[in-house]
């Protein structure tokens, strides 16, 4: 009974999980943009947040090792780390940098790309399975592709408004065209190439996962490399140092938050999420930011509803739930195929060991047959 509460916890715990994770992320890029509109430089901030993740996980590596048998952090498993903090950092850095140059709301829509890059390297490096004359790899193409339109609907089409704002943003932070189209293209190109190195982060941290599984611990040495390498490019392009200094307060809740919700317990749960699902499954979540950063504007920053966000977001849903759908159906097809596989060897070895009696028991009544007619 507890080995099945703890199989439906690890199916159905995930989902809500990765959702409430979403909603955290677009509330921490929003945070962070009015934290850079005061004037705090994204590179302090990579560097603060990174070092403060790492600081609160600073235990984790001594309690992992006290309280459950871990293999060793070997040379292989620490180089992956080092790749992963390379990775992270790149993508951290072109992600804040981009959100700086745009909005939150466009880095939702290009992340958006995320699960098309994961899906194409996860079937190359073997960690999806693709049969087209499946029911569940049709719907997983298919609802990838679904998501993604939607994306582009909700990033081309505005429409006309629905739903007036009850104030001005003075953030700006509804529309990607809300910034200069200079900025807005350069912003767009740094958050794509942001989201091209996602879906690596994904393919990476899981394959550290199946020789290392413990979250907390590679998460702590994996921040611990971020903030050294956003460090060294910090102080090679900050060259104020004056900006090192947090004097908002916007700024310091900002680099608080995102140290404890963003680069601690997001990047933890991601880790995890990657070990019992895997990378398609938590790159599937990134089409939701978007429609949390549409229900966020217009609820908190007074921002204007517009047909194209409602209709994209719509179709992004549909895209969503029906890749879910081919997940759970693929799990399933595993869980009964391993079903029948152990009931067959269980009456494999049933009808072995009748085979195995049968002829002993022949043997007696043949010979007791003999000695009674003798």
């Amino acid at each position: 009974m507890a080995g099945s509460g703890t199989y439906l916890m690890e199916a159905a715990l995930p989902f809500p999980v990765m959702i409430a994770m979403e909603c955290i992320n677009v509330g921490l890029n929003t945070l962070f943009k009015a934290a850079t509109a005061s004037g705090m430089s994204h590179h302090v901030f990579v560097v603060y947040s990174y070092s403060l993740a790492a600081l609160l996980l600073l235990p984790s590596p001594f309690i992992s090792r006290r309280s459950r048998r871990l293999p060793p952090l070997s040379f292989s498993v620490l180089s992956k780390i080092a790749l992963l903090g390379l990775i992270g950092s790149s993508s951290q850095i072109m992600g804040y940098t981009g959100i700086n140059y745009s909005s939150p709301t466009l880095a939702s829509a290009i992340s958006n790309l995320v699960p098309a890059f994961t899906f194409i390297l996860a079937v190359i490096f073997r960690m999806e399975k693709v049969v087209l004359k499946r029911h569940s790899s049709q719907a997983k193409v298919m609802g990838t592709i679904i998501s993604i339109s939607g994306a582009f609907v909700v990033t081309l089409y505005k429409g006309p408004r629905i739903v007036l704002s009850s104030a001005p943003s003075s953030l700006s932070l509804h529309h990607p065209l809300a910034s200069s189209h200079s900025n807005w293209l350069i912003g767009s190109l740094l958050l794509t190439a942001e989201y091209i190195l996602v879906p690596l982060w994904y393919i990476v941290q899981t394959r550290i996962m199946k020789e290392y599984p413990d979250e907390a611990t590679v998460v702590f040495f994996y921040n611990l490399t971020v903030a050294f390498i956003a460090a060294i490019v910090g102080v090679v392009l900050e060259t104020d140092p004056s900006a090192w200094i947090l004097r908002q307060h916007i700024a310091l809740a900002s680099v608080l938050c995102s140290g404890l919700f963003g680069s601690c317990l997001n990047n933890t749960v991601h880790t995890w999420a990657l070990r019992l699902k895997g990378p398609v499954f938590v790159a599937m979540f990134k089409p939701l930011s978007i429609v949390v950063a549409i229900v966020m504007g217009v609820l908190f920053l007074g921002d204007s509803l517009y047909l194209g966000s409602v209709v994209g977001a719509s179709i992004i849903s549909i895209g969503f739930y029906t890749v879910m759908w081919g997940k759970a159906k693929e799990e399933r097809g595993v869980g009964e195929e391993k079903e029948e596989g152990h009931t067959h060897n269980l009456s494999g070895n049933k009808e072995s060991h009748e085979d195995q009696r049968v002829p002993l028991l022949g043997s007696y009544n043949t010979h007791r047959h003999s000695a009674d007619n003798v």
